[in-house]
């Protein structure tokens, strides 16, 4: 199976919530993604209990190579995003790895 889109989630809410219209899942799927997103932008940490934390790390700028011609490049300072599991959640990946 390979990774869920956007488009395949939102389905699969519709599906579990017959009582709700698909454009409403979707706008409530995309205002969450946009609120993270806005989170983050501010610096901010957003922790969902029990499934896990998305933060912001910098990087600090630093010298990298190229791969294919092996020059040396500057690499600017940036942010990545970062997410980190909640313990319900490894503990959920890690029974369904020994049960199968």
């Amino acid at each position: 199976m390979g990774p869920m889109t956007k488009s395949q989630l939102i389905q699969r809410i519709a599906e579990l919530n017959p009582h709700l219209y698909q454009r409403d899942v979707e706008r409530i799927v995309s205002t969450i993604f946009d609120e993270i997103s806005a989170a983050l932008a501010e610096g901010d940490r957003v922790e969902l209990r029990g499934f896990g934390a998305f933060s912001v790390k910098i990087r600090d700028a630093r010298l990298g190579r190229n791969p294919r011609t092996g020059e040396t490049v500057s690499v600017d300072r940036k942010a990545v995003p970062f997410f980190k599991t909640g313990k319900q959640l490894r503990d959920m990946l890690n029974t369904a790895l020994t049960s199968s």
